[in-house]
């Protein structure tokens, strides 16, 4: 590593309003090298990017670039000064094609009369090419999550920037896009572009970076070599305490068998869901996993009547069920949590205590749906925010104010106010910080414990390991199998993972000859 700082940020303070978001914090980055920025939600670390960005303006402080001291005027001044912003939250048009989101930038900083555009187009498609194999001339909207997400750092790769920052870029991707990333931020650090990398995942952050500074409550706490710390190391100090259980104790091993809320059954759509089965118990929390495009949103999708099955059947207390719509669905007592909360979980522009009761109004209205009642409104989300344990100022907070996990806690709120029996949880904890997760984990638990199916899909392994006691491995559409209790390892989930994906390989060869 350089001995000089690349960025260095002194004493930055920023307050909005009687909120002090970042006290006399400091930050430095060095060339070739990738350094964490960690924190709890609320810590800081979104403004303090937010301004090296300049997007936010600092109250007092310094900042520096390469030695000298910079004001940053705005988002476009940064660029020009070499600093790229990959944003946790998706901001593309979304009725325009990929390449054209690519090349927004490049087009906005542009300072003569003409463009090249070839030039330009060709930068963009190689900067894709380099992530995934994405039509650039495909329309935005038709993209996927995690397509999109890597369309997000394409645009970045084009602006040849030395200063990158990266805010839970992970956090919609499969472990190959994942890893792909990976390839590339070390092919970016070799060539000394200096990387400010924000994750919750303490799997990523030790296998991969250099440095890690945490920030708590808006203070600077530490900065440190990760090979001079672990991760319980970090998360005492992102915390301010001990590690203690993140995840809450499991279920009792199931020797007579507990009964069946909900039972699935050669499910298929005829495309991404071929052969599904499994069973939900009560007292138990149920898992999907398995490699990228093995169907576990899919059938997620089709239990909640968001996709239409071709064969097979879902048996809810033991009668057959096939939803037509998510609304019969929710009238059967299952609700689903979409994996994007931004897009389907949540309104982020309306107030906490007309999220809350979106799915069932007729419970918070009077004169037989006629009006709605304030009064009910406020006692739901209420009675859900404590239930949660929400934080907010007031439930008159439009949902966008809240923190990542704070507007998950909103999305499953919604979800309870219709009192269900079955929740399907698609990515439940994803891009929330490591406190929010395991109050959500030990939520989840409460509720199987009171006698409430929960069916939970989630791309990191040992979440799945952690909450659940039973888990069903889907490969290509299919059950490849399904563990429980102390069967329930991550070396059991990749290996009959990858054991099926070779028996299907197999089978399609020996078809072929």
């Amino acid at each position: 590593m350089a001995a000089d700082p690349l960025l260095e940020l002194r004493d930055i303070r920023k307050s909005f309003g009687s909120v002090v978001a970042v006290n006399n914090a400091s930050f430095n980055l060095v060339q070739g090298e990738i350094h964490v920025l960690a924190g709890e939600n609320g810590a800081g670390k979104s403004t303090l990017v937010n301004i090296i960005a300049g997007i936010v303006r600092p109250d007092s402080g310094e900042i520096l670039l390469r030695g000298k001291r910079v004001e940053m005027q705005g988002p476009l001044d940064a660029m020009r000064h070499g600093i790229a912003f990959v944003h946790q939250e998706i901001a593309m048009c979304p009725d325009v094609s990929v390449m054209e989101n690519i090349m927004m930038p490049r087009i906005n900083a542009e300072s003569g009369f003409w463009m090249n555009y070839k030039g330009t187009r060709k930068k963009a498609v190689e900067a894709l090419h380099l992530l995934a194999d994405i039509d650039p001339d495909m329309e935005t909207r038709k993209l996927s999550i995690s397509q999109q997400q890597l369309v997000e750092i394409a645009r970045a790769l084009t602006q040849e920037c030395d200063i990158l920052i990266l805010d839970e870029p992970t956090a919609a991707l499969t472990q190959n896009e994942t890893d792909t990333l990976f390839h590339i931020m070390n092919q970016l650090k070799a060539k000394g572009i200096g990387i400010i990398y924000i994750s919750h995942r303490m799997s990523e952050i030790f296998a991969h970076c250099d440095r890690i500074t945490v920030l708590r409550d808006g203070t600077y706490i530490s900065t440190d070599r990760i090979s001079d710390v672990t991760p319980d190391d970090v998360i005492r100090k992102l915390i301010g305490a001990e590690v203690g259980a993140l995840y809450p104790p499991k279920a009792r091993k199931n020797d007579s068998g507990s009964a069946e809320i909900m039972s699935v059954r050669g499910l298929s759509d005829g495309d991404r869901v071929r052969d599904v089965s499994f069973s939900v118990q009560r007292g138990r929390i149920h898992g999907l996993s398995g490699l990228i495009g093995s169907g576990r949103t899919e059938t997620l999708e089709c239990i909640a009547g968001l996709r239409p099955t071709r064969a097979g059947e879902t048996l809810v207390g033991g009668e057959s069920f096939h939803p037509r719509k998510y609304r019969d669905a929710i009238n059967k007592g299952i609700v689903y949590l979409s994996e994007n909360r931004k897009s389907d979980g949540v309104f982020l522009d309306l107030p906490i205590m007309q999220n809350i009761p979106a799915m069932d109004l007729l419970a918070v209205s009077r004169f037989a749906g006629q009006f709605l009642s304030h009064r009910k409104e406020s006692e739901l989300a209420n009675d859900l925010g404590k239930v949660l344990n929400l934080k907010r100022a007031s439930i008159t907070d439009d949902v966008s104010n809240l923190s990542g996990g704070n507007q998950q806690k909103v999305a499953i709120a919604k979800l309870l106010a219709v009192v269900p029996k079955i929740l399907l949880l698609d990515e439940p904890t994803r891009g929330i910080d490591i406190s929010a997760k395991s109050e959500i984990h030990h939520l989840l638990r409460r509720l199987a414990d009171e006698g409430i199916g929960v069916v939970v899909v989630s791309s990191e392994i040992s979440e799945i390991t952690g909450i659940c006691d039973d888990v069903t491995v889907l490969s290509e559409g299919s059950s490849a199998g399904t563990l429980k209790d102390a069967g329930v390892t991550e070396e059991a989930i990749i290996q009959l993972a990858a054991v099926s994906v070779k028996k299907n390989a197999s089978l399609a060869k020996a078809d072929a000859l």
